[in-house]
């Protein structure tokens, strides 16, 4: 096999960010940034700094085949050197983006504190995608920060955007996971990590504030024109006039982000800080921090530890979609129109398509749910019964989907009591009243109701193993079943399984 690197340069001593890092070619890795090709207000140049004992633990090699790189994991130590920001690529300009966000409401000019992109990977069928390291050190939007991250953490967000993507929700991917031999002080001092991310790009709703708020000419256009080539080609139309085209960007990232968030609540998951800048405008679910699903249905269930007052629920989760994409429509006024008045009235019209796309979405993904093809008016009372029904009585969200999949009352269920009686009664009615062929409720069924979530007893178990016993296997079992979570395998029961106490409480930890 030929070798994929030769070394371009000697290494250079030292872990400073300023360091020149040594440049290696890299015949896979196809970088083509154009961010950079944005006003230099948006991003700055930025080396990850060294580390002492880097190693990689986990390598995506799914991943690896889907971008074309799939010999980057044939040479062990080059792989480590690369994904641990020890050496570049050649064609690497590594730099972090300048964003700002609502957090928790609260707007703050922000920036890629502890994350650098590499460059943007071209892959051999054209797809362009980010690859970024995220804990590789200190950036100039660092403030205070170490710049650094800790294992646990990244094998969290390798976990769930894996997860995440078996189940057919949009997100970034985790190509890989590297121990750097250092240790973290977080409240106690933890082992380092760094995480290989690919995204379809790191474009927020924050970019869009951050580039609104610096007021400098041009800069907004300049990233609503790249950004509008790069997500929505198609409305790059000499035709179109630049009014509308920017009023249609606008309504076709709401319509995104109202069909991303639909697919989050159809599987119980919880993101848990969906501030504005962890809202990207490609429509990809990013930064699996606090995250976690449902086990036991309880609309205002919230994981993370610093959201005291709920403001990111999981049923806030739709409402807070609709307010982030109001701060990004404020962004475009002045693009939408010359007029004040009138850029305000293309915005609210365009913010009100939100609920009616997010409702037929969700609707549509319940009915598939219950086996349903056709729409009914008596259909949403049928839905919210049920949901009203398993959070009074304290069942299970996945499992109970996969009981009336089989057509039969589960332990989740079986527990009768008059009421889910009765609605199970007017179901299988409606179910009958479907003019279906042989199988095709099943089918259906089967498509929409995954067995296996990461339960968060079973995610909590791998990751400790990972830090504290130094084992993989669990995280790479977990992942490895999180792949397919539409079969069903008698192996993998456990998998499918809520905790033995559903009701513990269980809170989730940003990492930062």
């Amino acid at each position: 096999m030929l070798m994929a690197y030769a070394v371009a340069t000697s290494a250079i001593p030292g872990i400073l960010p300023s360091c020149r890092l040594p440049r290696v070619k890299c015949r896979m890795l196809n970088f083509d940034t154009t961010f950079k090709q944005l006003p230099k207000q948006l991003f700055e140049f930025a080396q990850p700094v060294r580390v002492a004992h880097p190693r990689c633990i986990i390598f995506n090699t799914a991943l690896a085949a889907e971008l074309g790189v799939s010999e980057l994991g044939a040479d062990g130590s080059h792989l480590t050197a690369l994904l641990s920001g020890n050496v570049l690529a050649l064609g690497s300009e590594p730099l972090a983006q300048a964003y700002a966000g609502h957090q928790f409401g609260h707007f703050t000019m922000l920036g890629d504190g502890r994350a650098i992109l590499l460059g943007e990977h071209v892959t051999p069928s054209g797809m362009r995608v980010d690859v970024q390291l995220k804990g590789a050190g200190q950036t100039p939007f660092s403030r205070r920060g170490d710049g650094r991250a800790a294992l646990g953490p990244m094998l969290r967000e390798y976990i769930i955007s894996e997860a995440m993507h078996g189940l057919g929700i949009p997100s970034t991917r985790s190509l890989a996971v590297v121990a750097t031999g250092e240790r973290v002080q977080r409240e106690v001092p933890l082992n380092g990590a760094i995480l290989t991310r690919v995204a379809a790009s790191h474009i927020r709703v924050g970019t869009f504030e951050y580039a609104a708020a610096i007021e400098e000419p041009g800069v907004l256009q300049a990233l609503a024109d790249y950004t509008i080539k790069r997500h929505y080609p198609l409305l790059w139309n000499e035709k179109m006039s630049s009014s509308d085209r920017y009023s249609q960007f606008l309504s076709a990232v709401i319509d995104r982000q109202a069909r991303l968030i639909a697919k989050w609540m159809l599987v119980g998951f919880v993101h848990g800080v969906m501030n504005t800048d962890n809202m990207a405008i490609s429509g990809e679910t990013i930064d699996y921090g606090p995250c976690a699903f449902l086990d036991t249905y309880r609309a205002g269930t919230v994981f993370s530890s610093i959201d005291t007052h709920g403001r990111y629920s999981y049923e806030n989760q739709p409402t807070i979609a609709q307010w982030n994409l109001a701060r990004f429509a404020e962004t475009l006024l002045p693009l939408l129109h010359s007029v004040p008045d009138e850029a305000v009235s293309i915005a609210n019209s365009a913010l009100q398509q939100f609920s009616t796309t997010y409702t037929e979405a969700w609707s549509s993904g319940m009915r598939a749910k219950l086996g349903l093809n056709t729409a009914r008016p008596d259909d949403p009372p049928l839905i919210q019964g049920l949901l009203s029904l398993i959070e009074r009585n304290n069942r299970d969200f996945t499992q109970t989907f996969i009981a009336l999949q089989r057509s039969q009352v589960s332990p989740e269920i079986n527990q009768d009591t008059r009421e889910e009686q009765a609605w199970i009664t007017r179901w299988k009615e409606r179910v009958a009243s479907e003019q279906s062929v042989d199988g095709s409720v099943e089918r259906l069924m089967a498509s929409a109701n995954p067995h296996i979530i990461p339960r968060n007893h079973l995610v909590e178990e791998a990751l400790s193993a990972a830090v504290e016993d130094g084992s993989l296997k669990e995280v790479e079992r977990l992942v490895d079943v999180l792949r397919s979570p539409f079969v069903n395998k008698e192996e993998d029961q456990r998998y499918h399984l809520p905790p033995c106490e559903p009701d513990a409480p269980y809170r989730t930890f940003c990492g930062t």
